[in-house]
């Protein structure tokens, strides 16, 4: 770097008003011997006829100040009319720069104080523009006429014939037309200005206001737009050629033609010299040194981001307050974040090529406030066909199994809980006027009876259809709009809603699932943090988000620990896929139909991250699904954004319980269950007994379910796995016995068969009394056998055929009998062969 000196420091009072001229008096008079009388009375009258000439002079002067300045703007309105715009900068989070918003009809200016100008930037204007700036009233005709005679020497236009103090007149007070009348105006205005304010304020407005091309209004802008670095950093030879653009700014641009800008500081150098700023040396060694210019490139980080932002103020405050108020715009986005987004969707993208893949998008946002911190359109914003289109705002699309959890939040809320079991089984559904919709599973196949949370953890198809047939199409899109998804707006869905039938940007969607993320308040997502205006004046201030709840916090802790579940989603995505995190996150994805969209949504209670995959113009992929595609996205942007600090496990909220339950039915478990898995249940919606695993009692007479006519005899209790008269033809199919669903048609009345007989020993003839009530009855006979529970038995009567209420069944005869213990029973038929006995135990003593 080329070292400089720097001015001394200019006095800040205005110049001092001339001392006021002695008044005239006649000189002694002295012998004039050659001049006489007459001669000297001559000499006397023309010096008043010059003074009287003088008057008349000073006069007519005044009289065209006062004609010119009557109509001119007041001096004062100078700071007030330079510098009318200054450039809104957009920041990241951190105050890292994002873009600087240029008015589409004027440009970029960034402000400076006069001592953040280097000596060499003031030297080399002062030479190249006004040489005695610093000592002239504003004007100067002897500098006008110098200019024009250096501009001949060279040829070329190298000094301009108006002064620093009538350039900044021209370019804030007057019009440009040219004329005599403007140029005298310039004039007095310039010489009001050098009286009101000092040098050092007059050279910053005008190197703050004046034109240096590519859209730079001022050098601040300047020095950003050509070397990319602040005015006080610039050297002799940059400071040089910004002092040359300010004649021509096309004729010396740097980028159209940088010979001719080299000439152009060759020229400022020389002037430099000639005015003794720096010395030959230093100037012959800042003529060689490169241009050293940037290219020309159009500064802006996270594009699309930035462009939903300019969207947002404009339509707030307008475009001359977004334009030319020079505000500082803090915006929600993480730069760091930002980038290794980009970079890693530019890696993914290039495995994930032939499978048909050309773009993604990316949202990640923080859940406890709705701050974007990152955001990507498309892969690749400059050069990428439609890669300004922005795919995570504009682009509305079909989100596949990403809407499943908001499906079973309608369930939830209907009291369902993560254990109640549902059939995975090919159903017909009826569809309005259409034929039944009968949704597929992704793999083709049918796993029957599972839970609630198997099917949400592996994104079954048909029991998210059968859970939305029964809560309703309603209390869907309503659970949608309160989580903020605005696009589902159509009045004609169907059941295909489930599956992702509707269409949704990829940023509500987000936001949606950082509802979920934080308890159940609502995510409005949001790209402003706080502005500031160029005083330091608050525009718009720093203020926590209103984020009303929508949901039962507990219901939100129930979907995230079902997507957070690794062992519930292994069956249909296998163990390492690309879902599982180094740490405990919840996650969805989404695959539509014919594989145009793949998506990939997941959380901790820190970040929420969405991701898109597919093509612009819609095409298919080559069976890339939301597991295959997006998430691998997904995957390393987790990853590596919380690798420094992964997040802590959710809080369960109060109000659940956790309890062992029976791993079909979902109810609590009994002895006739397999053995028992646990889960969480609302306190108020603890399941009952187990319905599926049922033991019920059969007459093995009918082969029914007994009633309380059946005789005990004839009963016996069996185990079914029962789900539900719906589903026998399902569990026939597979060989799973079904329980009898008719009950005994036999026994439908009370049945009464008892034996009487006297208490301790008999002996001889002895009376048998008793009932023999039955319904149909046919007959019953009445017999013995030896001991208490005999192997034979021998008939002590015939068939009788008359029922016997309480009366004598028969005459026992035990004179034969030996002295022994002996069971005696009635047994009574009925009309169809069934029959009921009664036994009584005796000892004969003959």
């Amino acid at each position: 770097m080329t070292k400089t000196r720097r001015l001394p420091p200019l006095p800040d009072e205005r110049p001092a008003a001339r001392a006021p001229l002695p008044e005239w008096q006649p000189s002694r008079r002295q012998h004039t011997p050659h001049l006489g009388r007459l001669a000297w009375q001559g000499i006397r009258l023309g010096l008043l006829l010059s003074a009287f000439a003088a008057l008349l002079g000073a006069g007519a002067l005044l009289g065209v100040y006062a004609y010119y300045a009557a109509d001119l703007p007041m001096s004062h309105e100078l700071p007030d009319r330079a510098s009318t715009f200054k450039s809104t900068r957009i920041l990241d989070r951190h105050g890292r720069p994002l873009y600087e918003i240029i008015d589409p009809l004027g440009g970029r200016r960034t402000p400076v104080r006069y001592d953040e100008l280097p000596a060499t930037l003031i030297q080399a204007t002062v030479a190249t523009e006004d040489p005695t700036f610093f000592t002239n009233p504003g004007f100067s005709l002897r500098d006008i006429a110098r200019a024009l005679y250096i501009d001949l020497r060279y040829g070329a236009i190298v000094q301009g014939a108006s002064g620093i103090t009538q350039q900044l007149v021209k370019n804030t007070f007057l019009t440009p037309e040219r004329a005599l009348s403007r140029k005298i105006r310039e004039a007095i205005l310039a010489y009001e200005i050098t009286q009101r304010y000092t040098k050092a304020e007059i050279l910053a407005l005008y190197l703050n206001e004046v034109y240096l091309g590519n859209l730079a209004y001022g050098v601040g802008a300047a020095a950003e737009t050509f070397f990319g670095k602040s005015v006080s950093e610039l050297t002799l030879a940059e400071s040089a050629l910004l002092a040359g653009l300010i004649q021509s700014p096309p004729l010396y641009d740097p980028y159209l033609d940088p010979q001719a800008a080299r000439e152009r500081r060759a020229i400022v150098l020389g002037l430099m010299q000639e005015r003794g700023y720096i010395t030959a040396e230093e100037r012959v060694r800042a003529s060689q040194e490169p241009l050293g210019v940037k290219p020309p490139v159009i500064a802006m980080k996270a594009p699309h981001f930035v462009a939903e932002v300019q969207l947002e103020l404009l339509s707030r405050y307008g475009k001359e307050e977004v334009y030319r108020g020079g505000w500082r715009v803090y915006t929600t986005l993480d730069l760091e974040l930002q980038y290794l987004a980009e970079e890693i969707a530019r890696e993914k993208l290039v495995l994930l090529r032939d499978k048909g893949a050309t773009n993604a998008a990316l949202v990640a946002l923080n859940p406890s406030n709705g701050d974007v911190l990152a955001m990507l359109g498309s892969a690749d914003f400059w050069r990428q066909e439609s890669g300004q289109f922005n795919v995570a705002t504009q682009g509305k699309r079909q989100p596949g199994s990403l809407i499943k959890p908001f499906v079973y939040l309608a369930a939830l809320e209907r009291g369902w809980t993560p254990a109640t079991m549902m059939m995975d089984v090919e159903q017909d559904f009826p569809d309005g006027l259409n034929p039944p919709y009968r949704p597929r599973n992704y793999d083709e196949q049918e796993w029957g009876a599972i839970s609630l949370r198997t099917a949400l953890a592996a994104s079954r198809n048909v029991p998210a259809v059968s859970t939305l047939y029964q809560v309703g199409l309603p209390s869907l899109l309503e659970v949608t709009r309160r989580l903020g998804i605005r696009s589902l707006d159509r009045a004609d869905y169907g059941l295909s809603l489930a599956l992702g039938g509707g269409e949704v940007t990829l940023l509500e969607v987000t936001g949606a699932y950082g509802a979920l993320a934080n308890g159940g308040r609502q995510v409005t997502p949001r790209t402003l943090l706080y502005i500031e205006d160029n005083a330091g004046r608050t525009v718009l201030p720093k203020s926590a988000p209103e984020m009303p709840s929508v949901m039962d916090p507990r219901h939100a802790y129930l979907l995230t620990h079902i997507l957070a579940d690794r062992e519930a989603r292994v069956r249909a995505f296998g163990r390492n896929s690309a879902l599982e995190l180094s740490f405990p996150a919840a996650v969805k994805t989404g695959t539509t139909d014919d594989y145009r969209d793949s998506w990939t949504v997941g959380y901790t209670s820190d970040l929420v991250v969405g991701v898109w995959v597919g093509n612009n113009d819609n095409s298919p992929m080559d069976r890339l699904s939301g597991a295959r595609g997006a998430a691998l996205i997904w995957h390393d942007v987790m990853e590596r954004a919380l690798a420094a600090q992964p997040p802590e496990a959710l809080v369960r909220p109060e109000g659940l319980v956790a309890l062992e339950i029976c791993p079909i039915s979902g109810q609590l478990r009994t002895n006739d269950c397999p053995p028992s898995v646990k889960e969480l249940f609302l306190a108020e919606h603890t399941p009952g007994i187990c319905t599926v695993h049922r033991r019920l009692k059969i007459c093995r007479i009918t082969g029914k379910l007994a009633t309380e006519f059946c005789p005990v005899i004839a009963m016996e209790e069996r185990v079914y796995e029962d789900y539900g008269v719906a589903w026998d033809a399902w569990a026939n199919e597979r060989h799973i016995p079904l329980p009898p669903r008719e009950t005994c048609d036999l026994h439908t009345g009370p049945t009464y068969v008892r034996l009487e007989v006297p208490q301790g020993p008999i002996s001889g003839l002895m009376d048998v009394r008793g009932h023999t009530e039955m319904p149909g009855f046919s007959h019953y006979v009445v017999e013995y056998g030896l001991g208490e529970d005999p192997h034979g038995w021998r008939r002590i009567t015939p068939e009788i055929h008359g029922p016997v209420y309480g009366g004598v069944l028969c005459r026992w005869d035990t004179r034969e009998l030996e002295r022994r213990i002996y069971t005696l029973r009635v047994v009574v038929y009925d009309r169809y062969g069934h029959s009921q006995e009664a036994r009584a135990v005796v000892e004969v003593r003959n």
